[in-house]
């Protein structure tokens, strides 16, 4: 398991790790089998998407925050509630074929961490088999 540190700058943010788990991939030495890819965080997430135009990252976190605003009547005493459900709806894990020793993507599409409640240093877990 090789473990890839990720730096939040805002409070939220899609950031793009696809180059980062391609390299753990690469290492691993594997042609062929499963990338599994964990976010051990309960205010972040994993995700796959378009990451050819950067307005859709900004159009997804738009569209989250529409449906889980950050003021309302959350009972949680840290006050990041809506990270919290963020994370839950986005997911924590995601898993991808690896053939002939690359991960099997779209043609658009990359590897997103998901951060909800930063700026924080995060980890995101990768395990090849």
């Amino acid at each position: 398991m090789k473990v890839i540190e990720v730096k939040t700058h805002d409070r939220e943010e899609f950031i793009d790790i696809t180059s980062a788990v391609e390299n753990v991939v690469k290492e691993s030495g594997k042609k062929d089998g499963i990338c599994f890819i964990y976010v051990p965080h309960t205010t972040a997430g994993i995700t796959i998407n378009e990451n050819a135009d950067p307005s859709v990252k900004r159009d997804i976190l738009m569209a989250i925050n529409k449906l889980i605003p950050y003021t309302w009547e959350y009972q949680h005493s840290e006050g990041n509630s809506p990270a919290h459900i963020k994370s839950s709806i986005i997911g924590q894990s995601v898993s991808l074929i690896i053939e002939n020793g690359r991960l099997v993507l779209g043609t658009w599409q990359g590897i997103f961490f998901c951060e909800f409640d930063g700026p924080r240093t995060r980890k995101v877990y990768v395990k090849i088999l």
